[in-house]
């Protein structure tokens, strides 16, 4: 017999019985034992290759630093600092300040303030169905923040709407001023590298070579007892008046409600009160200049929910939309950016709020279709399409909601290929609910007339249909 079977000692040293050594030699495990041996020792090697891959990842990389600076929020507020890995797992409303910061922009390629068109969005699709979704891209960090010829018409709307509204188009809560001087320092470090000849950095802020305009943001801290509200309120000014766009600050808030609660005593068991929390983003923080169609001095406070439901209610948002956008909001991290289109049609040409849905002052009563005048001249149409963007603020946890409007009479966007068909096709494809949001019984005959007529005329011509996705992918 081989010596190495027969020279096997026991755990006490003493040699083990042939016989007995035999007996252990002949065992085999049945199936079902071998499935349980490996579930048991499955777990244990996991845990141990995983640990072993992390111990040396730490060795390998040196450890990463953050800003110890803190929002002021009692709604979001903030503990260590953190990375993507731990921001998952967070419990809501906390936030940790994030180490991550927004990359700095190449240049925008030969930009100029007369030259640089806006780009075409014409975010509209074949019917005859029309999908209700929240229409999501990526956004590349340096695509931000849009600007281009309208720099100039876009800028002097908003200095005088500042001038004559600035207390009905600005506010701030208390607790999201650091949110708003947190936007604005990321804007002072975005603009003049993405815009240099807009823009220039300077030691105490930024200057506007275009209009003169010399910022100091020195002091705007947005933390503290006193004076929050307008140090939040004056950098939110500063950041709207740089930028196209209107901008929305949301935060994470937390709502405990007491709620009737059954008893455990039988059939006639006593009620008792018990607490809920409702986890919601609320509109704390905004500069609402050029609108359109709602009021800042009404959505102020209110939450993700409440934004779409209530006074004008947005299709399908409750099945389709709000637990979709809530995670969205929910799992946003700083270093993702996403994007989305919409359009509307309006039939009066005033950027800043529609005066044909009501008077922008009758804060008694939502804006509303009813009150506009029915089939107008196609003249007096215009195609109101907006880009939003949506980041995550990586000190404060603020997620920013920019809105840059394009409007353009529909009579010139009508002109380009293939847009008079396409748009018409999304008009009627439009159901009960969606027509009624969007106004289309003021508007619809006198338009669809109008788009079919171009669209006919522009396949006289030889248009090639079959080349459309190819010449105008979405959303252009």
């Amino acid at each position: 017999m081989d010596p190495a079977l027969t020279n096997h000692t026991n755990l006490s040293g003493t040699e083990t019985d042939p016989s007995k050594l035999s007996q252990l030699l002949s065992y085999r495990p049945t199936p079902q034992q071998n499935l349980l041996l490996i579930a048991f020792l499955f777990p244990s090697l996991l845990i141990y290759l995983i640990n072993n891959r992390y111990q040396k990842k730490s060795k390998s990389k040196p450890a990463t630093t953050t800003s110890p600076s803190k929002p002021s929020s009692s709604i979001v507020s903030s503990s260590s600092s953190s990375t993507s890995a731990n921001l998952k797992d967070r419990p809501f409303g906390i936030w940790p300040p994030s180490s991550y910061k927004f990359p700095t922009p190449p240049p925008y390629p030969n930009w100029s303030i007369t030259t640089t068109k806006p780009l075409p969005y014409r975010p509209f699709r074949y019917g005859p169905v029309y999908h209700t979704t929240m229409g999501l891209r990526t956004i590349a960090p340096e695509n931000w923040i849009e600007l281009d010829s309208d720099y100039p018409k876009y800028h002097s709307s908003k200095a005088r709407r500042i001038a004559e509204r600035r207390e009905k188009c600005i506010k701030v809560a208390p607790e999201a001023a650091a949110a708003a001087v947190e936007l604005l320092e990321e804007l002072v470090e975005y603009l003049p590298a993405r815009y240099p000849s807009l823009f220039r950095r300077t030691e105490v802020g930024v200057d506007n070579l275009w209009s003169g305009e010399v910022f100091d943001i020195r002091g705007l801290t947005g933390q503290g007892e006193k004076g929050v509200v307008e140090e939040g309120e004056k950098a939110m000014e500063i950041a709207a008046r740089l930028v196209q766009d209107d901008l929305i600050l949301m935060m994470e808030c937390t709502t405990t409600t007491g709620t009737e609660k059954e008893g455990k005593e039988g059939k006639e068991g006593k009620e008792g009160k018990g607490e809920e929390k409702e986890e919601e983003f609320r509109l704390l923080a905004g500069a609402a200049l050029l609108p359109g169609f709602w009021r800042l001095t009404q959505k102020f406070g209110m939450t993700l929910s409440e934004l779409h439901t209530k006074g004008v209610n947005v299709p399908q948002y409750r099945e389709k939309l709000h637990r979709g956008m809530h995670n969205l909001f929910r799992r946003l991290r700083p270093e993702q950016m996403v994007g989305r289109n919409n359009y509307f049609i309006q039939v009066d040409d005033s950027l800043p709020w529609s005066w044909s849905i009501g008077d922008e002052d009758d804060e008694d009563r939502e804006g509303s279709w009813e009150l506009a005048e029915p089939n107008k001249a196609v003249e007096h149409h215009y195609f109101r399409s907006e880009r939003q963007t949506l980041r995550r603020l990586p000190k404060t946890g603020a997620v920013v909601f920019t809105v840059r409007t394009y409007f353009e009479p529909v009579t010139k966007i009508a002109e380009e290929d293939y847009v008079p068909g396409r748009l018409a096709s999304a008009v009627r494809s439009w159901g009960d609910d969606v027509s009624k949001y969007k106004g289309k019984e003021k508007y619809g005959d006198v338009l669809l007339e109008f788009l079919d007529r171009k669209h006919r005329e522009q396949v006289a011509r030889g248009l090639d249909l079959a080349r459309e996705e190819e010449c105008r992918g979405y959303p252009f």
